[in-house]
């Protein structure tokens, strides 16, 4: 019997209409999606009544967003349904990637003795839909209307107004600010006449969940030019409930319409589970197609319209950050609009807003871009240095480093507006960073700091965590109703000390969101928060770290320079046999005559002999059966 989660369906919404004349509304979000409904509870949090419309009679249907990462599930316990959430994910820490019949690389995320969580956990996006609307369901702040279409809309310097299409008949809502959080096509943002601009990769896939009893482990598994479908790339992820997605790519020749026919999707993933040695009946139960795209609007503020998650920016799937950054948008944007709403702050925060989610934007496509240009190569360079560096991992692991999918992470804003410098030399956290929930004893950091601002000092003494107590309930009056949580450290917690690279003294100021906004000496520095924050600036002088410290060695940085560089070379050059016979002389007579021999022997024969698919169906069994 199939276990795969049917969403329950809601009748329409019965609206009605303001008048021009009416006081508006503080906020009305478009799409009732996870982004436009965290940013919902995150304003509810903080006092403010929100208006949501959905078009639909029900939360997405089907698994679309699968893979929820641990900063993810720290926002989801901020806004009231993480524990729900964690109650019914499949967590996992890394995955496989074959070429062929071959394992190329093997890769696994930080998970460390003091996180609170695992590095990702996978669930149907329609199933984390459905706990925030249980949650929206408890919240007396928030109206969800069901079944109400958004149909345009006017904005003058006080009010929007928004026109809705209902089963009832046309309605009018006027509100202080709209947040348009309905989608990649988004209608909002068409009416506005607004582009989304950057790069639409050439790459299609289709992607189904079935229904499958598998003893295969709950990690990510990629097969290059897979054995069961020569020529396509084919990805594997299990879900809750013995549910499996599965995603593989079409070839340029072939017709989309006619491949996305069930008939032709339950064969190509029959080829494929019998290739794995697959016995047990297994059901078709949803499916999907998508292509990897790129591209953000210049701008995420339009007067007293704010864009979030997809409406605003897309980003390729490979490497899920999709659903993980708008709901970092949707909590940045909760505590900051609410700012505004409140009278804490000026409109002019919400430029901070715009600012930080676009460069997230930029931070997650240079990574997301990389894994897709090895997905879906889009051009015959990145094919032949895909198809290249594929067979080098297989007897040289030191490249299977390119491979790697480059799983969703806490974005930063080193650069935003609100940012504070901090001073030459200062090492570790910086100011702009996210900070990671951890053990602390019995708790967790988060749990002590709660979902407003926090006054973190390290390594001081009774005397000096009064005088932080003391700032906070100061700063708690100026930035009412926001919380403001002193967390006093002492020398003792050496472990949070080292891995905040914190000096004794130092005081983090922490946002609502989990980034840190300050790094000061001086306690005397924490009474300009307010009047930064109520015009969205940060103090001048000092030094900003515009970039995070690159995880890459030396040797794998060089390597990707060498594979992006050569790619492109090659979708540039005529006559490829001879560019790269003058390139490999150049580069020989560079280097010792062992050396190039070496290398010329390993580009001749780089793979050793393959595995055959029964040996690689029961190890991964006996993987299994070990997790």
């Amino acid at each position: 019997m199939s276990t795969y989660y049917q969403p329950r369906k809601y009748p329409p919404s019965s609206v009605s209409s303001m008048p021009v004349t009416a006081q508006p509304i503080p906020v009305l979000v478009v799409g009732a999606g996870p982004v436009g409904m965290a940013a919902a509870l995150g304003l509810a949090q903080r006092g403010i009544p929100v208006t949501l419309i959905e078009a639909a009679d029900q939360v997405s249907f089907g698994s679309r967003a699968i893979c929820v990462s641990r900063h993810s599930l720290e926002v989801a316990q901020r806004l009231g349904f993480g524990e729900a959430l964690e109650r019914i994910v499949l967590p996992w820490v890394g995955g496989r990637s074959f070429y062929r019949d071959r394992e190329v690389l093997r890769f696994q995320m930080p998970h460390r003795h003091y996180d609170v969580r695992p590095p990702m956990v996978n669930v149907s996006q329609s199933e984390f839909e459905q706990l925030m609307v249980d949650a929206i369901e408890q919240n007396p702040l928030i109206t969800l209307h069901w079944q109400t279409s958004f149909a345009g809309f006017n904005q003058d310097s006080d009010a929007v107004m928004v026109h809705l299409d209902t089963v009832f008949g046309p309605r009018e809502l006027r509100t202080q600010w709209m947040i348009a959080a309905d989608g990649g096509r988004s209608k909002t943002r068409e009416l506005a006449n607004l582009k989304l601009h950057g790069t639409s990769y050439t790459g299609r896939y289709v992607i189904a969940d079935i229904h499958w009893k598998s003893g295969l482990p709950a990690e990510r598994m990629v097969w290059f030019d897979a054995p069961s479908n020569p020529g396509s790339t084919i990805i594997m992820h299990q879900q809750p409930n013995d549910i499996w997605r599965i995603d593989y790519q079409l070839d340029p020749s072939e017709d989309a319409d006619t491949e996305t026919q069930e008939e032709r999707i339950r064969e190509r993933i029959a080829r494929h589970l019998a290739w794995l040695g697959n016995d047990a009946p297994w059901t078709l139960e949803w499916h999907g197609f998508y292509g990897a795209r790129a591209l953000a609007l210049d701008n995420f503020v339009h007067g007293r319209v704010i864009f979030a998650g997809d409406a605003a920016h897309l980003v390729p799937i490979f490497g899920v950050r999709g659903l993980n950054s708008g709901m970092e948008d949707a909590e940045t944007l909760a505590w900051q609009l609410a700012s505004v709403v409140n009278g804490t702050a000026e409109p002019s925060l919400l430029a901070a807003y715009s600012a930080e989610r676009r460069a997230a934007w930029e931070q997650n496509i240079d990574n997301a871009g990389k894994s897709t240009l090895i997905m879906s190569p889009g051009s015959p360079g990145y094919r032949a240095t895909r198809d290249a560096v594929l067979e080098l991992a297989t007897a040289r692991p030191e490249f299977a480093h390119l491979i790697n999918p480059r799983q969703s992470s806490a974005t930063h804003a080193r650069l935003s507006p609100l940012t504070w410098p901090v001073q030459a030399g200062t090492v570790g956290v910086l100011p702009g960073d996210p900070l990671e929930d951890r053990r602390i004893g019995r708790t967790s950091l988060n749990e002590l700091r709660g979902n407003g601002f926090t006054l973190l000092g390290i390594g001081i003494d009774d005397v000096a965590a009064a005088s932080l107590a003391s700032f906070a309930t100061v700063l708690a009056q100026q930035l009412k109703p926001e919380p403001v949580t002193a967390v006093a450290v002492g020398t003792e917690d050496q472990g949070l000390s080292e891995a905040l690279g914190a000096r004794p003294g130092e005081v983090f100021v922490i946002r609502p969101d989990g980034l840190v906004l300050a790094r000061v000496s001086s306690m005397a520095q924490l009474s300009r928060i307010s009047e930064h924050l109520r015009v969205g600036t940060a103090p001048t002088g000092g030094h900003v770290l515009m970039h995070t410290t690159s995880v890459l060695a030396t040797e794998e940085r060089l390597r990707e320079n060498v594979w992006a560089g050569l790619s492109d070379a090659l979708d540039q050059v005529y006559d490829r046999e001879s560019f790269l016979t003058r390139l490999a002389m150049l580069l020989g007579s560079q280097t010792g005559q062992r050396e190039f021999q070496e290398a010329l022997a390993i580009a001749a024969e780089p793979n050793p002999v393959g595995v055959d698919a029964g040996e690689l169906v029961d190890a991964e069994r006996e993987v299994g059966s070990e997790a």
